[in-house]
């Protein structure tokens, strides 16, 4: 698919014991809807073609040459389709009897993955009627030509990027050391696992951390396939929990005792980029040639899908938690990390003061908040916290008073240093005219507050705490040695987004009814450096009506530097993520911004000041962006032109 989607389905079909002509007919009607749906990947449980229940009626003659016809029927009928299909049916060869998944695509058979691990205990008895799948391939016979079998086989597609498909059966995934680690080490990006897995009390939740868990550590897609309605009762019941997961997070999952077939699209780009980054994944071509495995090439060959919508949310705010059962262990995290970042470089350097320009904007009160606990964790006073506001030409007096009313409720110093006089002698000095509002009538008061506060510093023997965000870095939205310098920067990896979901979190669990209060009309006022004079007593200098929302600046970040993606990619995206928010151009017109700044802007972010990381994105120079600041943007901006 486009931009790196894989259309994945897992289907449970309604079947009957031992009738493998019916399990055919099923089975092949969920192949056509799943190929009108644009589906890529289909997996059927278990031995779906004969039902796993059969028991001894496995040994059968009759059920085995049966089962073979229906699968040539099955093979048939995938040949004008554009997908690949894996699903299970008993196998004999050379007189015993293999459980496998069979994989096809366009009308061929192209291999036969073996279950490996044959559960033998209470109601399952597998190997009573099945061995043990071989590793190392061997070729079958099928239709007059040979096949391979056995457990190290994968399957890579020519025509999809990145799609390299490996298969388990059921059991095998429950081992200590099931088959998918060696096939996703191998290279295999996606596993099918085709299973028959019975229900009991509790049972799914575990079979749901199970899959996801497998899908985190091996770092791919994993398409889980399970038995439902249409199996023996005689003694279990199955029931149909079909999964498909990426790298850890659940992409959607089947309700109980219900056949169903879900469907999902696997980012087969994410998957490669994250295994980009972790240099603990050995080179997949020394494992296949030490292991033994054989890679089955074909091609789905179906004409290229336009980007439409996808099959998996997209969230708008990547870097926000959403989970509100794990929003206040989530929020204290970061917090804890922020402070306990503060707490070591106020013991190392043996400081007990800080010095914070406080603004009344979002980030120095987070910054502030985040200087109280770190202070409380070193037991020293509040009282060495020393909050400057530093009024000017465009202050206003809302964030003035909310600046003031908040040092003096977590009880911190205040002290105010009105600084339009020493601007305005500067200005004199230099010879700016101080009714011409150009980037000199601005970066000159960020400037005088950024020497303030390093002046104040060595008055009391403190610290300087900085104040920007991950989202200003990214941006540029910083005068270079001026609110863009500080002693150790709190929010340095806190986009914006981030830093607003953080004081409301602060504002609804501190209990002091007027923080609270002042909190909320922090996050109420726009988000603004304050540098041009107000209009009517207003803020006339809107940071989001300049530069664009931050909303959308943290989504293009995350995703830029969390897994490399194409500009247009991000904005298919963006489009889906922000439907009904935002249309087309304005989206287009932010993106085109982003790109443009973030590569000219590399400069500030080479010199930034320490800080501690909180998340999986960061802009330190010192790790995890170690970028030229002479970098050309010329690649991606020509790919946004297109677009």
């Amino acid at each position: 698919m486009n931009d790196g989607f894989l259309r994945t389905a897992a289907v449970t079909p309604k079947i009957r014991v031992a009738d493998p002509e019916y399990n055919a007919r099923q089975i092949t009607d969920l192949i056509r809807q799943g190929s009108a749906r644009g589906v890529d990947l289909m997996v059927f449980p278990e031995l779906c073609l004969t039902a796993y229940t059969c028991g001894d009626l496995f040994l059968q003659s009759s059920l085995l040459e049966k089962t073979r016809q229906e699968l040539k029927k099955i093979v048939d009928s995938t040949r004008d389709t554009h997908m690949a299909v894996c699903l299970g049916l008993p196998w004999e060869y050379e007189g015993k009897l293999y459980n496998v998944a069979a994989v096809i695509c366009g009308g061929e058979l192209l291999g036969l993955v073996p279950k490996k691990n044959l559960p033998n205990y209470s109601e399952f008895y597998e190997l009573r009627h099945f061995c043990p799948g071989n590793d190392r391939p061997v070729m079958v016979r099928w239709q007059g030509k040979k096949v391979p079998m056995g457990v190290n086989l994968l399957f890579r597609c020519s025509d999809v990027p990145g799609f390299v498909l490996g298969a388990e059966i059921c059991e095998d995934v429950w081992v200590p050391c099931p088959p998918s680690i060696s096939h996703a080490l191998a290279g295999a990006t996606v596993i099918a696992n085709c299973s028959a897995s019975d229900e009991t009390t509790g049972k799914d939740a575990y079979r749901h951390e199970l899959i996801c868990s497998q899908s985190a550590r091996l770092v791919c897609g994993y398409v889980y396939a399970n038995a439902g309605e249409g199996e023996s009762t005689q003694d279990l019941v199955f029931g149909g929990q079909n999964i498909i997961a990426e790298n850890g997070t659940c992409l959607v999952e089947s309700r109980r005792f219900t056949n169903e077939s879900i469907c999902a699209d696997m980012d087969l780009q994410r998957i490669g980029s994250e295994r980009r980054r972790m240099t603990t994944f050995p080179a997949p071509s020394d494992v296949r040639e030490k292991e033994g495995y054989l890679t089955v090439e074909f091609a789905l060959a179906g004409e290229s899908k336009k980007p439409g919508a996808l099959l998996r949310y997209i969230d708008p705010a990547p870097f926000v938690p959403h989970d509100e059962g794990k929003r206040n262990r989530r929020c204290e995290e970061i917090l804890s990390i922020q402070a306990m970042g503060l707490k070591k470089r106020l013991e190392h350097t043996g400081s007990s003061h800080a010095v914070l320009g406080l603004s009344g904007g979002l980030d120095s009160t987070l910054a502030l908040l985040v200087t109280v606990r770190a202070f409380d964790l070193l037991k020293l006073s509040r009282e060495n916290i020393h909050c400057i506001t530093m009024p000017c030409f465009g202050t206003t007096d809302r964030t003035y008073q909310n600046a003031c009313t908040m040092a003096k409720k977590v009880g911190a110093s205040l002290k105010e240093i009105n600084i339009r006089q020493s601007v305005s002698q500067h200005f004199e000095d230099i010879g700016q005219d101080i009714n011409n509002h150009d980037v000199t009538f601005e970066n000159g008061q960020a400037r005088e507050r950024t020497q303030i506060l390093m002046d104040v510093s060595n008055q009391v023997g403190g610290m300087v705490i900085g104040t920007g965000d991950m989202s200003e870095l990214a941006l540029g939205w910083a005068t270079y040695n001026g609110d863009h310098m500080s002693m150790y920067g709190v929010n340095s990896s806190v986009p914006k987004t981030l830093v607003r979901h953080l004081v409301r979190y602060y504002a609804d669990t501190c209990g002091e009814q007027e923080l609270k209060e002042v909190l909320l009309d922090v996050l109420d006022t726009p988000v603004s450096p304050e540098l041009l004079p107000p209009k009517d007593g207003e803020i006339a200098q809107k940071t989001e009506d300049l530069v664009g929302p931050y909303e959308l600046h943290d989504f293009y970040l995350y995703y830029i530097l969390r897994f490399g993606y194409a500009p247009g990619k991000i904005f298919r995206m963006a489009l889906q993520a922000f439907e009904g928010r935002y249309d087309r151009e304005v989206i287009l017109k932010w993106l085109k911004v982003f790109y443009r700044r973030f590569f000219s802007q590399q400069f500030k972010r080479s010199c930034l000041p320490d800080g501690p990381k909180v998340g999986s994105v960061a802009v330190s120079p010192r790790g995890d962006l170690r970028m030229p600041s002479d970098a050309c943007a010329g690649l991606w901006l020509k790919e946004l032109e297109t677009l």
